[in-house]
């Protein structure tokens, strides 16, 4: 049995726990020491499994500051419009009932789609081989604690880490977070979550489409290549079908939702489906204890947010660490945590609170409710300002932001 020690020690091997020990190995160098520990063996080429992210403006500075967005620039699709739909999958004509210019007051694009396995290669990368971080893949912990001292994480292979800070970005069903005595609130979904990436026999121009269907949210996400990826939320019966349908049959259930406005389509890559549900934990810190990520907040995916909200936690983390360790205080053992919570827990509660509102009200298939909704986004359609209102608060880049997601070193 081997005892090693590290400044930081990071559960999972993800986006936002990547991030962190980016940030962190950037921050301070050779000065610190990064544990990284996952369940699988880290590999230069992660899976691809279909997905894609809508990368906005603020991540995009986020993973700029990072030096991890040259890497997937090229593969990036600008997002030129973002239109919002309201209807019965049976309506003939689809008109968009609100459309949005996807760039900010300064012209910069508000977002990017991006695939995600092209965004986890990057980010493991910008890690790999760099001093600071040390990895244990494939490995499983067995016990973990924490006291006044230091945090103890026990290995399946007798191997202690010990770490001034632990850091769950483990995922939703982060069973650190729970080794931790963290409890959560939340609840499933009468949904099922289904992904695809296809290819368009017409251009798609950049736009992205969010139909809002009485099973849940419909979204066509662009990508390179005249290739989107689909992100279905749909009622679990109905998902059930669609699932069990063979690669035609499937095809035409998408075209019935697209209206054909891209002519024909094609699949290109595999199709996965996954239950969905909303959990948020009830505190984001203990002692010497972090979450980030979906450890922090695992919420509806109809706005595309996840992976934005969890690199925001990342950059905040990183700031906050780098602002402390500057200064000589122990990572794992001082306000500057109380601090992390107050600023990322306002952001992970009112945003899961909004999506989650957003599906419930648009998922009821009223006729006289479809009718507000649409006069609501038709006034909506015609105030440009509160649009570029909306679409700023989207792109985050308003409020309370870390300084990565301004565009300032830390």
């Amino acid at each position: 049995m081997s005892r090693v020690s590290f400044d930081v020690a990071i559960v999972g091997g993800s986006f936002a726990g990547l991030a962190v020990a980016r940030g962190l190995a950037q921050t301070f160098g050779s000065d610190i020491r990064i544990a990284v520990i996952d369940r699988a063996m880290p590999a230069m080429e992660h899976a691809d499994d279909g997905r894609a992210f809508a990368l906005w403006g603020g991540t995009q500075k986020i993973l700029d500051g990072l030096g991890i967005w040259d890497s997937v620039a090229g593969d990036a699709e600008t997002v030129t419009s973002i239109e919002i739909t309201d209807l019965k999958l049976t309506d003939a004509f689809r008109p968009a009932l609100v459309t949005y210019d996807a760039h900010t007051d300064d012209g910069a694009p508000a977002a990017y789609i991006v695939p995600a396995d092209l965004l986890a290669n990057a980010l493991y990368r910008s890690v790999a081989s760099d001093p600071a971080v040390t990895w244990f893949a494939p490995a499983e912990i067995e016990s973990a604690r924490w006291d006044e001292a230091a945090g103890e994480i026990t290995l399946n292979d007798g191997t202690i880490i010990a770490a001034a800070l632990t850091i769950a970005a483990d995922g939703r069903q982060s069973k650190l977070r729970e080794k931790a005595g963290i409890k959560t609130i939340g609840w499933p979904y009468p949904q099922t979550g289904i992904v695809a990436r296809v290819k368009f026999e017409l251009p798609h121009g950049g736009v992205a489409i969010q139909h809002f269907l009485p099973g849940g949210p419909f979204a066509i996400l662009p990508l390179k290549g005249n290739r989107a990826c689909i992100t279905w939320s749909a009622d679990k019966k109905e998902a059930a079908r669609v699932i069990g349908l063979d690669d035609e049959s499937f095809l035409q259930e998408l075209d019935q939702r697209i209206g054909g406005r891209f002519g024909a389509i094609s699949l290109d890559g595999p199709r996965r489906s996954w239950p969905l549900d909303l959990r948020l934990p009830r505190r984001l810190i203990s002692p010497r204890f972090a979450l980030v990520g979906d450890a922090a907040h695992g919420v509806h995916p109809i706005a595309g947010q996840g992976v934005n909200l969890a690199l925001r936690d990342a950059a905040a983390l990183i700031e906050i660490l780098a602002d402390a360790g500057r200064i000589g205080l122990d990572f794992g053992n001082g306000t500057h945590l109380e601090k992390y919570q107050r600023w990322r827990r306002f952001d992970s509660t009112m945003s899961a609170s909004l999506y989650d509102g957003l599906n419930r009200a648009f998922a009821i298939d009223s006729m006289v409710l479809r009718a507000g909704r649409g006069a609501a986004l038709g006034v909506l359609d015609r105030i440009p300002s509160l649009k570029n209102l909306i679409i700023a608060e989207a792109a985050g880049i308003t409020g309370d932001l870390p300084k990565l997601a301004r565009g300032v070193t830390v």
